[in-house]
């Protein structure tokens, strides 16, 4: 496989050595050192150490310390400014950013690009825009004896400390939906890259102190998820923990939290139906349902892994979702041609080999990925199967990896059982051009958010997030700033009523 080299200043940054940020101070992890590998060439990049639980004291007391200084004294307006400059330095390295990502993850240069110079600024500019219209309300309360007057008001306050913990794919993204948020709340903020990609968050560290944020505002630990994740979870200094990761440690965050009850954003795992009906341009659809399963090689909670199809056209549709699927080019992510690069490790590999593997067992009908891989990077084809049965392991758990599952319907009742029939509930798509059908179904569908002849829409004015063991909570819009906000009531007497 041809390599293609990274630009100077990419390769330069990720040569160098990689600090935590603690209270504006960067130092020298003093846990476990961390290997980096590019999973396309399975080379290493660098090694990090990782946070000690001293030092996840020594973060937290910093963020508690700017609240009650600096960063917690800045008004909305400037807030705001700060955001917005952060926004424009990440655009400005956009191309360096994307690089690293594509060395860390293997996710392919021309999706990194879209992360990290378009989706990732662009978050943190619109809650740029919200910082001062935080605002509460003043009411006449009814309390008290009817001879009396009040008022009352509510004021909204940043939640405290947030403990942000994100998962290796497309980290520009994730932490665009974490920090931008929270910090245009007012939140001192505790990032926790996950461990197989931590770069990007090193690269952003930087780019908040060029911006000028104070010191404790946001702070970055390197580490274990098992370690100084989980130490993050049980702490009684951080008031919120958000999530994004699996549904497994998604629950094991909301046991850990009960110890000072502190509040739980959680955006987990999903099995997302794409459901096709008759009326639709099938070349077109195909192709669409190929590139929604296997975009960032599948690992992506909003993959379109169960797609279903109408019995009227299912043989017909199922060979060009193969076709779609053979023609990707599987290659280094660095190629400007490659559509499928590697898994992110050789665990996840496996782990998705072995799903692959149950399918064939089960009785499902592989239509392709078989066909070889190069003997170099974590490599898996783009996998379809035909005529899945709602029971198999493919078509229940999440694979996070290129496994497209079709299924045949002809009822839509027996549809909507089994597209319901899962533990998930994050997203989903519907593809008809009779707008009555699509409402009906996209109604029915019990997930966080539905496209209609779109998969997967996001913007940062749409509310994201799971229902059922998805999640907790909304991420994007005006529903994730309400995340980190807490509401205080204040009631004052001012007098008895006027006599008349």
């Amino acid at each position: 496989m041809e390599e293609l080299d990274f630009s100077p200043e990419a390769a330069a940054f990720m040569a160098r050595d990689h600090l935590l940020l603690i209270g504006g101070k960067r130092v020298r992890g003093e846990g476990a050192e961390i290997v980096i590998e590019n999973p396309a060439r399975q080379e290493a990049i660098t090694t990090i150490g990782s946070a000690s639980l001293a030092q996840l004291d020594e973060a937290v007391a910093a963020a508690r310390a700017a609240l009650k200084g600096e960063w917690g004294r800045m008004n909305a307006r400037d807030r705001g400014l700060l955001l917005t400059r952060f926004a424009e330095l990440i655009e400005k390295n956009a191309a360096v950013i994307a690089e690293v990502l594509t060395a860390e993850l293997g996710q392919t240069h021309r999706s990194a690009k879209a992360v990290a110079g378009t989706l990732s600024p662009q978050i943190f500019r619109y809650y740029a825009g919200w910082t001062d219209k935080i605002v509460g309300e003043a009411f006449d309360p009814i309390v008290g004896m009817d001879t009396q007057q009040f008022m009352a008001m509510t004021m909204r306050e940043p939640i405290g400390v947030v403990g942000a913990i994100i998962p290796w794919n497309a980290s520009p993204g994730m932490m665009g939906l974490k920090l931008a948020p929270s910090l245009a709340a007012g939140c001192a903020v505790i990032l926790k890259p996950a461990e197989l990609a931590p770069l990007c968050a090193s690269y952003f560290a930087d780019l908040w102190q060029e911006a000028g944020g104070p010191p404790g505002s946001l702070n970055v630990l390197h580490g274990y998820g098992a370690d100084v994740g989980a130490a993050m979870a049980v702490h009684d200094g951080i008031d919120k923990i958000t999530f994004t990761g699996s549904t497994a440690v998604g629950k094991s965050i909301v046991a850990a939290a009960a110890g000072n009850l502190k509040k739980v954003t959680l955006e987990l795992g999903g099995k997302s139906p794409f459901i096709v009906f008759p009326d639709v341009d099938q070349d077109l659809v195909a192709k669409t349902a190929a590139a929604w399963c296997f975009v960032a090689s599948g690992q992506a909670c909003v993959a379109a892994s169960r797609v279903f199809v109408h019995a009227d056209i299912y043989d017909s549709f199922i060979e060009k979702v193969r076709d779609a699927a053979l023609a990707m080019k599987l290659a280094d992510p660095m190629d400007a041609q490659c559509d499928i690069g590697p898994l992110v490790s050789a665990q996840q590999k496996a782990r998705v080999t072995e799903h692959i593997r149950s399918g064939v067992e089960q009785g499902a009908r592989m239509l392709c990925g078989d066909e070889p891989v190069p003997d170099v990077g974590h490599f898996v084809r783009p996998t379809v199967f035909a005529d899945v049965d709602p029971d198999m392991r493919i078509a229940r758990e999440e694979i996070f990896g290129p496994v497209l599952s079709l299924f045949k319907f002809d009822d839509e009742s027996e549809l909507m059982r089994v597209v319901n029939d899962t533990p998930f509930g994050l997203s989903g798509s519907v593809w008809t051009h009779n707008l009555e059908r699509a409402l009906r179904i996209a109604r029915g569908i019990d997930a966080g958010q539905i496209g209609i002849n779109v998969h997967a829409p996001m913007s940062p004015q749409t509310p994201f997030g799971g229902n059922k063991q998805s999640g907790w909570g909304r991420e994007f819009a005006r529903n994730g700033i309400e995340e980190f906000l807490k509401v205080k009531a204040i009631t004052i007497k001012i007098g008895d009523k006027p006599v008349l």
